[in-house]
């Protein structure tokens, strides 16, 4: 049967045999659609031997009874390497040079300062684009309100490398999970090939920030002479860590491209996604933004923005101290009312919003839309070094506004992004929608290492395939875009 998926066709191949399932279900653009088949059945050798009692502690974590394992049970140090190599010249023959650097497992970010994870995390992407979710007050608001928890099947098993000194030189957020949700790279169809064959998908280690669709750097490193040598030990940590606990996989979602292309010499795998986002192209106000697009397009988004104030509704933009604890007791509410109307989870707490606020101050952008004096729906922001990221909306029970979604969370975006001089806005994951109001596809990446040799060759087999539906899409949906032709051009360069 043909399948229509995000109004593309797909072909999928559906051809079955008698042998034990070699298939996996393709989750093309975060929907469960074609079958690809994936040729030669996994070997089940390497699961043989010491993987299941190794495996049983390990998921005892989570599935054992009280108690049956504590983190400080878990894999704490990862040794020690020396470095290599000579100072770059101009450094001081007086300063302390490090001489090794030593790796080990934290089971949460509380036990790092901020000082030293932010200092990682602020010179792996530079000031210019600063990437607020990678930083440590976001990630313990995370950890602190029970969001990003071993209860919640997110054990923080984060690495650190340092030198003789104590001085910490890399961070890298990693977490043990016990399921798949939270993360924007769909891949139950692997763990069902893992258990039609009766072995265990879950655990597995998930390299990412929790609840988050955004793009950055994994492995945050110092800016010294040996950064290097830092990184590749890092990566080598996280296969190590991989092979000790004998999960069954380790994933990297929303790596940075460089990254991503660095871990494949690592046999990582690679797997392309798909976002929509929007580019400032110098824009002095919002009318500006419209000029560029087709007479259509232009008119469209000017009547659903005429609505809003027809319909006596108040959109503001509130940044830090503008938020008050009851901007976030009804965000939380109109957050809850939206996931779970949407067949969905609500992975935040209401706690969240406000220590996350708190601790990220003026870095958080709150759109919220106002019935007199009532709160009906907002959307979350958070703003970066040269972009801002749209989070979460939600609305509540009874409020139905036409086009008051696009205003909050697209058409605000744009106009905050311009008056802050920031060169895109992230809209997050899925939505076609987004692409007639300014928002075209772009590429996003993730790497996977996969610990069983017959199932890294079938799903890499898969991640070809995949990735070629993927291309071909992404062009289709670039094509269609509302820009005149010349601005549609530039902005494909």
């Amino acid at each position: 049967m043909a399948v229509v998926c995000n109004n593309c066709y797909i072909n999928p191949i559906t051809t079955m045999t008698t042998t034990p399932s070699a298939y996996l279900s393709s989750t093309f653009l975060g929907r469960s659609s074609s079958l690809i088949h994936l040729g030669k059945s996994p070997s089940r050798q390497s699961f043989r031997g010491s993987f299941h009692v190794h495996l049983s502690k390990i998921s005892a974590i989570f599935w054992g009874q009280k108690k049956t394992i504590q983190p400080q049970e878990m894999e704490l140090s990862l040794g020690t390497f020396v470095l290599t190599g000579s100072d770059p010249e101009g450094v001081s023959t007086n300063e302390m040079k490090p001489q090794k650097i030593s790796l080990s497992v934290i089971s949460s970010i509380s036990e790092i300062s901020s000082k030293g994870w932010d200092a990682c995390a602020v010179d792996a992407t530079g000031s210019e684009n600063f990437n607020p979710f990678l930083m440590h007050g976001f990630l313990s608001s995370l950890e602190e309100t029970g969001c990003s928890v071993k209860e919640t099947g997110w054990f923080p098993q984060h690495i650190v490398a340092q030198d003789e000194f104590e001085v910490i030189v890399g961070v890298v957020p990693l977490y043990l999970k016990s399921h798949s949700y939270g993360e924007f790279v769909f891949d139950h169809s692997w763990a069902d090939a893992y258990y039609n064959y009766g072995y265990q998908y879950y655990p597995k280690l998930q390299c990412c920030v929790p609840f988050t669709p955004v793009t950055g750097q994994r492995i945050l490193i110092r800016n010294t002479w040996y950064k290097d040598q830092v990184f590749e030990k890092l990566i080598w940590a996280l296969k190590d860590l991989t092979t000790k606990y004998q999960v069954s996989s380790l994933h990297v979602t929303f790596p940075s491209e460089n990254e991503w292309l660095k871990m494949k010499e690592h046999e990582f795998l690679q797997r392309i996604g798909m976002q929509y986002h929007w580019k400032n192209r110098n824009y002095k106000n919002f009318d500006e933004f419209l000029m560029d697009m087709k007479q259509s397009k232009r008119k469209n988004i000017r009547q659903e923005r005429k609505k809003i104030s027809t319909q006596m509704l108040t959109v503001k933009r509130l940044r830090g101290d503008e938020i008050k604890a009851r901007h976030w007791d009804s965000f939380y509410n109109c957050y809850k009312n939206t996931t779970d109307n949407k067949w969905g989870r609500a992975y935040l707490t209401r706690d969240f919003f406000h220590i996350m606020g708190e601790k990220m101050g003026d870095r958080v952008l709150l759109v919220v839309a106002e019935d007199g004096d009532d709160l009906v729906a907002g959307a979350l922001n958070l703003i970066g070094g040269d972009t801002l990221f749209g989070r979460l909306w939600g609305c509540l029970p009874q409020a139905y506004y036409p086009s008051l979604h696009f205003e909050a969370c697209y058409y605000q975006a744009i106009e905050a992004a311009i008056e802050l001089n920031l060169s895109k806005v992230e809209a997050g994951a899925q939505g076609e929608h987004k692409i007639q109001r300014g928002y075209l596809p772009v590429t996003t990446y993730s790497s996977h290492y996969i610990l069983d040799e017959g199932f890294r060759t079938v799903i890499a087999d898969f991640l070809v395939r995949e990735t070629n539906q993927m291309k071909v899409v992404m062009k289709l949906l670039h094509d269609s875009g509302p820009f005149k032709d010349d601005v549609q051009k530039s902005l494909e360069a």
